[in-house]
């Protein structure tokens, strides 16, 4: 004789709809701490302020920064509230390395006001919200988080470049407003090239993740479609930090593949460039100016290589302890050659002509070495060689576990510093972009001098 199953001990269907809620709300508690960091990658899909930050940091500053320093604040809250050991001795040491150079520059500057304003913009960068990310950041599914929110990010901003290459509504290049910023505007041409650069970086590792074929299909799809916006940015440093970062992920990740991946690559830039010259005359003009400098180059590159020049010739007059902070334009004029211009034109993107001063050298490291000399320049560039090695080094250990679920956070990581240090070449910071430089670099820091027990448990 059997019995029909008592209808009180089956599942109502209310109950039912209730376990998925509940298991997102269990998620949404896990991932809390992580979600700070990804509102303050989301703020930048807004417009940017009119007058944005100039160059070589220092300015009004943005709601993003504004929201990094809530980031800052919540971390310290809930390291009150968990108890966490807030940082490795590795981590706590590099990290804090630019604290120094910064500090001794700071009271070179030419007013304390000045001092003050550049130490608090070179700590919030290099120091300050990179810890803060380090710590918020716990296992390997919230670094894949924020690695995502970039991807995002990077999308949104490239389909606006893309929208106004199409329309005309971009910034001015070579007469025609075809310039993909995004929503940073004329002033920062570099905004949009940065974010979609750091996304393409994101989306090529996250393409390697294992055992998760759906997403490395959506992020072979992002990297291809962000290729698109990144050339029409026109901007030659990053591509070149582009190339250079997406080639060490993939050499990383397997040479055999790299060379497969490469060749293809190679064989698609040709056919659409040379046999259906999709953008090939502006696009070759653009490439072949980066290392014309005599004849008839570019001005830009002119300017730049002048002051390039100059900030050697501050170095060398200052070697250890540079001019100070913030002291580039005021030391500038007195090192520069005639063949520098006064200012750079700037026009188009919703914006009126506009004429940039030169305020920086376009080059981090010529930046830091002019202000804050050897001093300065050894402790920041010194403290990105060590996160980079020992990247490297915990890359080689997982690979050596030949278990290990976290490739993709490693080739993300490493990435995403050999971008940044071959683009602070031609880049530094300054503009509202500057914000993700942070939090780029308190991702590499977790998966380089990370706490090695919860990144395992990732």
């Amino acid at each position: 004789m059997t019995h029909a199953p008592s209808p009180a001990l089956a599942p109502s269907p209310a109950l039912a709809r209730a376990r998925p809620a509940d298991a997102a709300l269990r998620a949404l508690r896990r991932d809390a701490p992580v979600l700070p960091v990804v509102l303050l990658v989301a703020l930048l899909a807004l417009p940017a302020p009119a007058g944005g930050e100039p160059a070589g940091g220092g300015g009004t500053g943005t709601l993003a920064d504004a929201v990094s320093a809530l980031v800052v604040g919540g971390c310290a809250v809930h390291l009150a509230r968990t108890g966490r050991r807030p940082l490795t001795r590795t981590a706590a040491v590099l990290l804090g390395l630019p604290v120094i150079g910064v500090t001794v520059a700071a009271f070179g500057a030419s007013s304390a006001a000045t001092g003050v304003a550049g130490a608090a913009r070179y700590l919030q960068i290099f120091v300050l919200v990179p810890a803060a990310v380090l710590m918020l950041v716990r296992d390997a599914r919230q670094f894949r988080i924020v690695a995502w929110a970039l991807v995002a990010l990077a999308l949104w901003q490239g389909a606006i470049g893309v929208r106004q290459n199409l329309t005309g509504t971009g910034a001015s290049y070579a007469g025609e407003d075809i310039r993909a910023v995004g929503t940073f505007g004329s002033t920062d041409v570099m905004g949009m090239a940065t974010v979609v650069s750091y996304g393409l970086v994101c989306a090529l590792a996250l393409a390697f993740r294992p055992h998760a074929p759906r997403q490395r299909s959506a992020a072979v799809t992002c990297a291809v479609l962000l290729t698109v916006p990144l050339a029409l940015s026109f901007s030659r440093g990053a591509w070149i930090a582009t190339a250079a970062a997406c080639t060490a992920v993939l050499f990383l990740a397997g040479a055999r593949r790299a060379g497969r991946v490469l060749l293809a690559g190679g064989a698609a830039a040709v056919v659409l460039v040379a046999g259906l010259g999709v953008g090939s005359a502006l696009l070759q003009e653009r490439l072949g100016s980066i290392t014309q400098v005599t004849g008839a180059p570019d001005q830009s590159v002119v300017d730049r290589y002048t002051m390039w020049a100059a900030s050697a010739d501050m170095w060398r007059e200052h070697p250890v302890t540079g001019v100070g902070l913030k002291g580039f334009p005021d030391h500038r004029d007195g090192h520069a050659s005639l063949a520098l211009s006064s200012a750079s034109d700037t026009a188009g993107a919703g914006s009126g002509f506009v004429r940039q001063p030169l305020l920086s050298p376009h080059n981090m490291y010529l930046l830091v070495l002019a202000e804050q000399g050897l001093l300065g320049l050894a402790a920041l560039a010194g403290g990105w060689a060590a996160l980079l090695v020992l990247g490297l080094r915990a890359w080689h250990g997982e690979r050596a576990g030949r278990g290990g679920s976290r490739p993709d956070c490693a080739l993300l990581a490493c990435g995403l510093l050999v971008w940044q240090l071959v683009d602070f070449v031609y880049a530094d910071i300054g503009g509202p972009s500057t914000v993700l430089t942070a939090v780029m670099l308190g991702m590499v820091a977790w998966w380089s001098v990370g706490p090695r027990e919860e990144a395992a448990r990732g």
